[in-house]
């Protein structure tokens, strides 16, 4: 256990922007930061968020590597770190006025005539699991604390369009995205979906869950019970699908037949976080799912965390990153999801990991 504090002391010590601008790889990390912080009490991690946002947001609010050129619902989660900044600062002239860029923004958002966000200004008409973990925890926090619920059913409405187009009952698992438009070369002309279920596309989806359920409050009762509802679905589908040595879930979920197919790491640790975060929040039967929760991160440390050959700790077997089109790019087959670079210590992988340790300290064993 140990080990896994000084890899995140020593990861985020040496850590480095992802890429230029405001980005939501690196938010990634920092609500890992954040999340290490409230389970530990450790200041390290306070420090390390806090620092980082301090150098990408102004004084007065503003964010001048905000990328404005183009909208992409990517760019909405970093929103979601800066209220642990306002709490802890108490600055509203810095960190509220940021907040509300970050929505302002989003009320601009092109949507689909189903109501959803577009994934980006160059997938449009596209409705991408991820697109829910980048937005819709961000307005959870926003409603509850700024907007006096307002626009709940909005956040509630999204994810019933995502439950009604890209859920398979069969399976119990949601396609990686959905193409309102049906234009895509990557979608099925009659449903608009995209042909596979790809693992951290799912682990997004549970993750916007859980964390939309928990920043609910005692007034948005019927919007609770209804995304616990789908959670529940959703985690009773997915446990079908891990491994049985492991608990951990492949690249492509539910081929594990094809040649090349591997227990993908950051998808795992997703999954792994939303089962112990479930269990600690009471929606899932601990009985049941901390058992399973506790295998599945027993796989995660055993088999993904080891000693590099620099005699630094390493985390292997993530996705580098992976997506549909644009246009005739990314096909969304099963080769060409087992074709994206298997990579290790990625941030988001990274991230989703240590999110899933800082569970495991506050679980209840």
């Amino acid at each position: 256990m140990a080990d896994i504090l000084k890899f995140a002391h020593d990861y985020m010590g040496a850590y480095t922007q992802y890429k230029k601008g405001w980005n939501y790889e690196d938010s990634c990390i920092m609500v890992a930061a954040i999340d290490l912080y409230l389970a530990t009490g450790d200041s390290f991690f306070r420090d390390f968020a806090l620092n980082y946002m301090e150098r990408f947001v102004a004084e007065d609010g503003s964010i001048p590597g905000f990328e404005l050129h183009a909208y992409s619902i990517d760019n909405i989660a970093p929103g979601r770190p800066l209220f642990f900044a306002l709490d802890e600062t108490g600055d509203e002239a810095r960190w509220h006025t940021a907040i509300e860029f970050h929505m302002n923004r989003l009320r601009t958002h092109p949507r689909c005539q189903c109501g959803n966000f577009w994934h980006k200004e160059i997938y449009p008409w596209q409705v991408w699991l991820d697109g829910l973990y980048m937005a819709q925890p961000f307005r959870m926090l926003y409603e509850r604390r700024f907007n006096k619920n307002a626009d709940l059913y909005d956040i509630t409405n999204q994810f019933k369009v995502v439950r009604a187009h890209l859920y398979n009952p069969e399976k119990g698992l949601y396609y990686h995205g959905w193409d309102e438009s049906r234009q895509q070369p990557w979608c099925d002309k009659e449903t608009g979906l995209s042909a596979n279920f790809w693992s951290r596309a799912m682990g997004w989806y549970l993750m916007a869950l859980i964390d939309c359920i928990d920043f609910c409050d005692e007034q948005m009762f019927e919007h609770r019970q209804y995304l616990v509802e789908l959670f529940r679905e959703a985690i009773k589908g997915l446990v079908r699908w891990m491994d049985p040595m492991t608990g951990l879930i492949h690249q492509v979920i539910d081929r594990a037949d094809v040649e090349g197919n591997y227990l993908e790491t950051s998808g795992s640790a997703m999954l792994c976080y939303a089962l112990l975060k479930g269990a600690r929040l009471r929606v899932l039967d601990r009985e049941k799912y901390l058992p399973i929760a506790l295998k599945e991160w027993k796989g995660l440390e055993e088999t993904k965390f080891f000693i590099g050959e620099d005699g630094q700790s390493h985390i292997r077997d993530m996705c580098g990153v992976a997506g549909l089109g644009p246009g005739d790019k990314r096909d969304g087959s099963v080769a060409y999801y087992l074709s994206e670079p298997r990579v290790c210590d990625e941030v988001k992988g990274v991230a989703a990991f240590l999110m899933a340790y800082s569970e495991v300290l506050q679980a209840k064993y």
